[in-house]
């Protein structure tokens, strides 16, 4: 037979229009739907018969129905499966069953756990199941328990526990600093994210004034205490001072001098500028006085007061929340910090009057005719920083540091600046401690991982400290580790060792941007600046991460100190 071209082929091809079906506009060929296609499609498994999973669950697949090997493929003809769909047979389904050659498997993960019943754990023996330990609650309420990895979850509501974390405990629910009146108008309302975005450059700052005096740094402190000789701190009555910003004499005189814009105390700055660590509640009072701002505090405010693990996974519960012990609820314990720092700043030092370093004038706030205590080593550096954005409109801020004491340089023999604080530990294997290691035992052998937990459990008190240090412009921050000599009792405490940093070098330690508080600072400042002259209370809400800014009518706070005296004089106006 002769062999015809491929031309001769062509030819004999209807229309000459080459391989394949006809074009057609139909969708349906003899009545029978077809779904389109592409010759881009890539084609997957016609018939699947392993589909069932490798922990035996029926029609689920397991973990294979997800292979990275095949992400990229599509099923060939998905969109269109419906189309040929089987009805359903009209046959009794009874008489079908389906035939399974492996036995029914049951999964047991990370985290199963076995029970007996609704709210009861059994078969704690088998397989590593966690034994419950009940911890009474209070007033017969359900107790807690724990799991052998040492997670903490509730005994009384039973279900099932994935991980570690207390993902089921109940939300905790604090109360504001200050009690917000009806008659507040809410001006702003700001959360942490925004705030996080903030930056403003501001330079290194100058010295206008210093104020009293320093004592030397005991350096034997440095040195990690023999077991045997544990040095027990001690308490030393020694005046000292945290007067709020429009009371400082000083800040007075120089606002009459029109040295700055906004005027601020180093502990209520630290505390703005590190508001988004912030957990806890708290309050600032900023006034404007014409062109002037004065961030102020309340008396008896929270921002005087030291806390304890205010940043851990799980806090220190309130007594109100069912923490069975008072000494290591959150108030117990920020009163316990508090006294610490106090008597550790004083205890750390050398009492020597020949050996005083004297400023340029005296305490501003110490009256000796007055005063039955000695001052306290201490001296108050009135600082000026640069907070403009622009040329045409200058922003000062000034503000009043603090420096705790003096040490010689080992190598230059110049003196150096010291801010002296003391972190505590109260039980570690108390609830609320977050997972800190045993100080006596590692703080010399795992004296980084020791500090990194405090980071993390501390980290705005540590932050707060580290800003006070920069706006001080300190060589060094001393931090004291002070522990409890029994962990019952809170009266009675050793102090286990002193680590010394740079300030600079501690805040890159801790991902601390001095920029960020610098522009949450301006920010603030600018909102209140725009508005009229009056009073503005700037609140940390106790339960979300978000700052309100309230604008007051004159007099507010004078009448919640009429209200307290009340009850004292029966009869007072209301």
């Amino acid at each position: 037979m002769a062999e015809k071209s491929l031309a001769d082929l062509i030819g004999a091809l209807p229309d000459g229009d080459g391989w394949g079906p006809q074009t057609t506009t139909e969708t349906t060929l003899n009545g029978v739907p077809y779904a389109p296609f592409s010759k881009g499609d890539k084609l997957g498994r016609m018939a699947d018969w392993t589909a069932d999973g490798k922990d035996g669950r029926d029609g689920r697949g397991g973990r294979q129905q997800y292979n990275r090997n095949y992400r990229d493929q599509q099923i060939y003809g998905a969109g269109s499966a419906a189309l040929f769909t089987a009805p359903i047979a009209e046959a009794d389904e009874n008489t079908f069953s389906v035939v399974s050659r492996e036995p029914t498997k049951t999964r047991y993960g990370r985290g199963a756990v076995f029970t007996r019943g609704r709210g009861q754990r059994g078969a704690s023996q088998a397989r590593g199941g966690r034994q419950t330990l009940q911890r009474p609650g209070r007033g017969g309420q359900q107790g807690y328990g724990y799991d052998s990895r040492g997670g903490r979850y509730n005994a009384a509501r039973g279900g099932r526990r994935f991980g570690w974390k207390d993902y089921d405990k109940p939300a905790r629910n604090r109360d504001a600093s200050i009690n917000i009146k009806p008659e507040w108008q809410l001006l702003e309302e700001i959360d942490f994210n925004r705030l996080g975005k903030l930056n403003l450059d501001a330079d290194e700052g100058e010295d206008l004034d210093s104020y009293g005096f320093l004592y030397y740094y005991d350096r034997s402190y440095d040195k990690q205490p023999v077991k045997s000789a544990e040095r027990r701190l001690t308490a030393i009555d020694r005046a000292t001072y945290n007067v709020t910003t429009s009371s400082d004499p000083v800040i007075q005189e120089l606002a009459e001098r029109n040295e700055a814009t906004i005027f601020a105390t180093d502990s209520i700055l630290s505390m703005l500028m590190c508001s988004t660590r912030s957990v806890y509640p708290w309050d600032i009072v900023i006034v404007r006085q014409g062109n002037k701002i004065f961030l102020d505090k309340r008396d008896n405010a929270t921002l005087d007061m030291v806390t304890v693990n205010e940043n851990a996974a799980d806090a220190p519960m309130e007594s109100s929340d069912g923490a069975k012990d008072s000494i290591n609820n959150p108030t117990a314990l920020s009163e316990e910090a508090t006294y610490i720092n106090h008597n550790f700043a004083n205890q750390v030092v050398l009492e020597s009057e020949s050996s005083k370093v004297h400023m340029n004038h005296e305490n501003p706030f110490y009256n000796e005719a007055e005063e039955t205590e000695p001052p306290a080593s201490k001296t108050y550096k009135y600082r000026k920083f640069d907070l403009s954005t622009t040329e045409e409109e200058p922003v000062y801020l000034v503000v009043r540091t603090e420096i705790d004491a003096v040490q010689k340089n080992a190598i230059s023999g110049d003196d150096q600046q010291l801010t002296l604080k003391a972190l505590n530990e109260f039980d570690s294997k108390a609830q609320g401690s977050g997972g800190a290691l045993d100080w006596r035992t590692k703080l010399v052998s795992q004296r980084g991982a020791v500090v990194a937990t405090e980071m993390k459990n501390n980290s705005v008190k540590l932050a707060r400290w580290t800003v006070q240090s920069i706006l001080a412009k300190a060589d060094v921050m001393k931090l004291g580790f002070v522990s409890r000599a029994n962990p019952k009792t809170n009266d009675k405490h050793v102090i286990l060792g002193v680590i010394g940093w740079k300030p600079k070098d501690f805040a890159n330690q801790m991902n601390l941007s001095v920029s960020n508080g610098w522009g949450i600072v301006r920010t603030i400042c600018d909102m209140c600046l725009k508005r009229e002259e009056g009073k503005f209370v700037l609140v940390k809400d106790p339960n979300k991460s978000i700052l309100r800014l309230y604008e007051v009518p004159a007099g507010s706070f004078d009448d919640d100190g009429e209200e307290e005296t009340i009850p004292e004089t029966e009869g007072g106006d209301n």
